[in-house]
């Protein structure tokens, strides 16, 4: 990061509770996601992850998709893929909830939460989706290719949002996308979300809303920080999109891209808070009758990636 589609059968389900979203759950598929090793884009180690988050989500009433590319690369081509699971709505809308599942190329680097923790976290979602009565289309996406492969530039970054942003534009699907959300190394200990003011102020004030709601005050902060991830080639073609990232991430920020990116510094409860605000987040949007409106705030310092 900068710091910078469904004939199923719906059926009626229990109503959905926060304490539906396990962060004991999502702490679990994210062990199994690390378990495969350091899973950069086009590595065998990546394969055999896709295998695997495939075959969880068609365990699903879900429809399963796989949007594969090739991406050119400062490495040369490499085949990428995007991965996504639609739960059908009634509406007309469609929520969209993304993260990635990649890591950079770095030694002795298996991203447990720098990847780790957003795979663990949508696989877990899916969970509470499948129990889910909605209004709207959910549509969670795994994104391939958030890392540069090797210095982040507008070209070497974002890979597999780039892409899915422009087949959305062309397809004419982005303009049914009520709202973004896509998180990012949620599952620190010590979880400290700042807001984005690179996307729609508008939905992160709803989410922060949310949060103080559900008594996480201590964990969505009020202090702001722009961050370039994989959702802005949504906010570029006029997306209510954020991003949910803890970018303080051991002391001075000293875990992230190095091999102390492991699973002990993790924890359930981290996932379990943000499980909780964005299902809580998905419900509102449900009982709003008009559209976000989509007001900016900058200019944006952007942090790089490295």
């Amino acid at each position: 990061m900068i710091v910078k589609s469904v004939g199923i059968l719906f059926v009626a389900c229990v109503p959905l509770f926060a304490g539906d979203f396990s962060g004991e759950r999502a702490f679990g598929f994210t062990r199994k996601a690390v378990a495969f090793g350091a899973r950069p884009s086009g590595s065998p180690a990546i394969a055999k992850t896709q295998a695997w988050i495939v075959l969880e989500l068609k365990r699903l009433r879900c429809k399963v998709a796989e949007d594969s590319f090739t991406a050119q690369t400062p490495a040369g081509p490499i085949v990428m893929k995007n991965i996504l699971a639609t739960f059908p709505g009634s509406s007309g809308r469609t929520i969209v909830i993304s993260g990635h599942y990649d890591t950079k190329v770095l030694k002795d680097f298996v991203g447990a939460n720098d990847g780790g923790s957003s795979t663990g976290f949508l696989l877990e979602l899916a969970q509470s989706l499948n129990r889910m009565p909605r209004k709207h289309t959910v549509v969670l996406v795994f994104f391939d290719g958030e890392e540069a492969v090797g210095d982040w530039t507008a070209t070497d970054s974002l890979y597999g949002s780039r892409h899915l942003a422009a087949k959305w534009l062309a397809d004419g699907t982005i303009r049914q996308i009520h709202a973004m959300i896509n998180v990012d190394m949620i599952g620190d200990q010590q979880l400290d979300l700042l807001k984005n003011p690179s996307g729609s102020q508008t939905l992160t004030n709803l989410v922060w809303q949310i949060a103080t709601e559900q008594g996480h005050e201590a964990n969505f902060l009020n202090a702001s920080l722009a961050i370039e991830d994989d959702h802005m080639p949504f906010v570029n073609q006029g997306v209510n999109a954020i991003d949910l990232i803890d970018f303080n991430y051991g002391p001075n920020h000293s875990h992230w891209h190095t091999a102390a990116d492991t699973m002990d510094k993790l924890s359930p409860r981290s996932f379990k808070i943000v499980g909780d605000v964005v299902l809580g987040t998905i419900r509102r949007l449900e009982q709003q009758k008009s559209p976000l409106a989509f007001p900016l705030t900058g200019p944006f310092r952007f942090m790089h990636s490295y």
